[in-house]
């Protein structure tokens, strides 16, 4: 077949809770998470995640933004566009219902939708395609998660990150130990994981979990920059992560099991663990309104955020 003909070009798609756009002169595709009403991964928003991964894969390399102009995808981001918050994780109150009619499909389904997507994000859409996450604000349970699946992690200062399942006696079940334990080592990740903290994006840059640091407000333009330093030796730079991905595979299968696990774990919770996640729901319901930012204690993002 004619190569010029076989060349595939994909015009962004038009979703309602993912804002999408393609800047050419930088090879480089945003989607903007902004889920409603709540900034947690409700079902819409996860469909529209996974198709947003479609069109990558779809076109094979290349993009097309609004006005038409076609060229070469080299980058994808996933950001927000709800101030202050990354994203709080899932949908306590439909974990809480869940588990109380004791629908454990309904539970691995969830599960099984977040990390079908986040295991393509993992493999770069197996493309030569380097994905960042831009972290503004909190990002805690699957939000985290989310931010971890990417290759690279930029955090603007005032970022902070963390799993508070460990409050309601359960654990984080989308990717969590998967991706950190490949990025920073089992020691690393279980003190994540278990402690049940927020930590700040300076202490997660300190432990290898972040790889960028922006002053907050500036990291829209730290991702740009990012992005114009590592085009310089850019296949250069996929060859040391394709590298390290050889050397600490991850399968989707290895995905599927822990969410399996986890839906287990969650149809084990006592009354009183099943107490304090109503307690974490009014709090991520009473907390999670756009535009507002967490308290300063870590109570309350652990409350917004117990997102898995």
């Amino acid at each position: 077949m004619n190569a010029i003909a076989d060349v595939r070009y994909i015009r962004q798609p038009q979703f309602e809770q993912v804002e999408t756009r393609f800047d050419r002169e930088l090879g480089l595709y945003w989607a903007h998470m902004n889920p409603r009403p709540r900034p947690f991964f409700n079902p819409q928003i996860l469909s529209e995640l996974s198709a947003y991964v479609d069109t990558i894969e779809n076109g094979a390399g290349t993009m097309t933004n609004a006005q038409g102009e076609s060229g070469p995808l080299h980058y994808a981001v996933i950001a927000s566009k709800v101030p202050g918050v990354f994203n709080l994780g899932g949908d306590l109150s439909m974990f809480r219902g869940a588990i109380q009619r004791r629908e454990r499909t309904a539970l691995v389904h969830y599960g099984r939708s977040c990390v079908d997507t986040l295991y393509r994000w993992w493999r770069n859409c197996e493309l030569p395609l380097t994905t960042i996450s831009l972290v503004q604000g909190e990002a805690l349970g699957g939000g985290f998660e989310c931010a971890l699946a990417s290759s690279v992690i930029i955090a603007e200062e005032d970022a902070r990150m963390g799993f508070p399942e460990i409050l309601f006696n359960l654990f984080p079940g989308m990717g969590a130990y998967s991706f950190l334990s490949r990025k920073v080592g089992r020691r690393v990740t279980e003190e994540l994981v278990t402690s049940g903290n927020v930590f700040t994006a300076r202490q997660l840059y300190d432990m290898g979990v972040v790889d960028v640091i922006t002053p907050t407000g500036t990291g829209e333009a730290a991702v740009e920059s990012y992005v114009r330093k590592h085009a310089r030796a850019a296949n250069g730079r996929r060859g040391i992560e394709a590298i390290g991905k050889e050397m600490n595979p991850l399968k989707h299968e290895e995905l599927v099991r822990i969410v399996e696990l986890w839906a287990d774990a969650a149809l084990r919770l006592s009354e009183r663990d099943l107490k304090m996640m109503d307690r974490l729901v009014r709090a991520q319901q009473r907390q999670a309104a756009p535009g507002m930012q967490a308290a300063a204690s870590n109570v309350v993002p652990l409350a917004v955020g117990a997102g898995d």
